[in-house]
């Protein structure tokens, strides 16, 4: 099952796509280090979020191209960035500030594992793990909302949307969207509601590779993405 899901699976650039579709005019948005700084690649034409990173920048815009890197420009994963016209620079405490008095419209993040009521796991004291909770721990409650972008699947072929998180919490019920490599989920009322799968994947396969149960609740579109 798990070789079928690879062939058929969206690639981390189309989720961080799907998920950048969803992000509003104007929003204030944090993108977790890693695979969620992709995100900020994907926003739509003519559309504008302000971008912040915990290390004290409000406004930042796309990578530097290789090379032109001033790295006394960068975000919370060490990352070169460049500045939009306004960009505003400012304290490591006033950063969480924003965090903490809900300034920002939406939080991105990755997971290890969500619950179907809403708790996110995304850090582990284990090998290769993320040595630390770290700022996720104020984003998630932080944040108007909060969004996981995920591989649907562990590397082992194992769910990663579960009834329960058997590894350390981030936060407990502060998960409202999942955006996986082969569906959108949404949580709701405690547990997981079905918005948009792929269409090469039927429903009881999706059920399958999710750790507990899928809810329909109106219509479940096709997710469609681009190739990238």
């Amino acid at each position: 099952m798990s070789d079928a899901l690879n062939i058929i699976k969206l690639t981390n650039e189309q989720i961080a796509w799907r998920a950048a579709q969803d992000i509003q005019e104007g929003a204030y948005v944090n993108l977790g280090i890693g695979f969620p700084e992709m995100v900020a690649r994907f926003q739509p034409e003519g559309r504008e979020a302000i971008f912040h990173t915990e290390n004290g920048v409000l406004g930042f815009g796309e990578t530097p191209p290789e090379g032109e890197e001033d790295w006394d420009l960068i975000n919370a994963g060490k990352k070169a960035i460049t500045l939009k016209p306004g960009a505003a620079f400012f304290n490591h405490a006033d950063s969480f500030a924003m965090v903490r008095g809900g300034h920002l419209d939406v939080a991105i993040l990755g997971a290890y594992q969500v619950a179907e009521d809403g708790d996110l796991a995304n850090w582990s004291t284990g090998k290769g793990g993320i040595p630390a909770v770290g700022g996720a721990m104020d984003l998630v409650h932080g944040a108007k909302r909060v969004a996981v972008i995920t591989d649907h699947v562990t590397k082992k072929g194992e769910p990663k949307l579960l009834k329960r998180c058997t590894m350390p919490l981030t936060g407990v019920g502060c998960v409202t969207r999942v955006y996986t490599s082969l569906a959108v989920v949404d949580i709701e009322g405690g547990h997981f509601v079905l918005r948009e799968k792929l269409a090469a994947i039927s429903f009881d396969d999706l059920q399958a590779a999710t750790g507990a149960e899928l809810h329909i609740e109106g219509d479940v579109t096709d997710l469609v993405v681009p190739q990238l």
